[in-house]
């Protein structure tokens, strides 16, 4: 497939459906007209739907790992930076219609993998000499990879705290990685960009819009879903910004208005306890107003502040945002484990967020971020030396509940 492929359109303001942009220069400030000094409304992407092919969700092969993107171009943003088989991750059944779609499975072990083609897409379609993501995280490792294969240079604005498997992935793909405070992150961002002319893939914004292209990426876990399972009755989601919230969520409501399905499911955000913007954003009608983040383990999606788009997917879906402290976030990775699935605890919020809400008809799906190697502690699990003899050995395996 080439750029070519993609049906997109323009771009269109989620603070009023009925404002329009065209499709370049990507608005990676928000919506200029809707959004004010308080609060940031993002943009999406447009296509010409009547013009998509049904046929791309009913061809035989729901799982094509060597495709990435490639496949969906139509419905994406055009790809014009290469590919690293993003996607087509596995949909795991753990038991009573619960299933885990592992976006461990991606390049850089996230499902940030999905976003970054595309925003690296913008980068080389606007010309960009290189890219720069405020992140010390999975998106900052995966946005330096998708810049390294497309021939862009990379600067990360991180924490001298980031995760070890993060770091590594940031020095292995040559990226110029400056650990700054996280308040200072964006302001500094905003300066790269426009004195170095550096394409941003991460926020810009008051109030979290993100890069209109970026969600688009995230569509393909629905339509990868759809292809194998069908409508699951819900999707259940990790939740810090809310773009892959939304992403999914405009997948589906793009199947349903293809007329490839006949609904869409309940779409139920997961934020850690000691935080959650999007659901006080949600209680309180307020878009915007910071709120003080407690210590979590979720490092991934302890955010401060919500996005337009999560409140988007909650409301449109008829969902609901819940709320999950690290206990149930650590329980549900433990599950995981235990079935062969090893996720970083905030990848763990969605599982821990279905187990709190109780019983649920019908299949449901939770989405899996990140690989366990991504977490903070990751590198202090030290299994405890024994003597190799029989004594010492049936000690440990007597402990570990064998009888030995």
């Amino acid at each position: 497939m080439t750029p070519g492929d993609s049906l997109a359109n323009g771009q269109r303001s989620l603070g009023d459906p009925d404002i329009g942009y065209p499709l370049w220069p990507p608005l990676t400030s928000g919506c200029p007209r809707t959004s004010t000094d308080e609060v940031a409304y993002p943009l999406e992407v447009d296509y010409t739907y009547e013009k998509v092919d049904r046929a791309l969700f009913t061809r035989p092969g729901h799982v094509n790992r060597g495709d990435g993107h490639d496949r969906w171009a139509p419905l994406l943003p055009p790809l014009s930076a290469p590919g690293l088989g993003e996607g087509g991750t596995p949909l795991v059944e753990i038991g009573d219609g619960v299933f885990i779609k592992d976006e461990s499975r991606n390049p850089t072990w996230s499902h940030k993998d999905r976003l970054n083609r595309c925003t690296v897409s913008a980068a080389v379609g606007v010309g960009a000499e290189g890219i720069v993501v405020a992140s010390s995280g999975n998106h900052g490792a995966s946005a330096a990879a998708y810049a390294a294969r497309a021939g862009l240079r990379c600067v990360v604005l991180g924490s001298d705290s980031m995760p070890p498997a993060v770091d590594s992935f940031l020095n292995a793909y040559g990226a110029v990685v400056l650990p700054v405070p996280q308040e200072d992150r964006w302001p500094l961002m905003r300066r790269l960009v426009d004195r170095l002319g550096l394409h941003p893939v991460s926020n810009l914004t008051v109030t979290h819009t993100g890069h209109p292209f970026g969600p688009e990426g995230y569509k393909t876990i629905a339509y990868e879903v759809f292809t194998e399972l069908g409508v699951p009755r819900a999707v259940f989601v990790p939740t810090g910004y809310g773009e892959l919230l939304y992403g999914v969520w405009k997948g589906f409501a793009e199947l349903k208005r293809l007329g490839v399905a006949e609904r869409t499911p309940r779409m139920f955000s997961c934020e850690p306890a000691a935080g959650g913007p999007l659901a006080a954003s949600l209680r309180s009608g307020r878009l915007g107003a910071p709120i003080e983040v407690g210590p979590t383990s979720a490092y991934a999606i302890d955010c401060s502040v919500a996005g337009h788009r999560g409140v988007v997917a909650i409301r449109e879906s008829g969902g609901q945002a819940l709320l999950v402290s690290d206990e149930e976030m650590l329980s549900a990775q433990s599950e995981m484990a235990r079935q062969g699935l090893w996720a970083e605890v905030s990848s763990a919020a969605a599982l821990a967020g279905l187990r709190g809400l109780g019983g649920f008809d019908g299949p449901v799906v939770c989405v899996s971020t990140s690989s366990g190697f991504k977490d903070l502690a990751v590198g202090s699990r030290r299994s405890e030396p024994v003597e190799p003899t029989w004594e010492a050995v049936a000690g440990r395996l007597r402990k570990a509940g064998f009888p030995a």
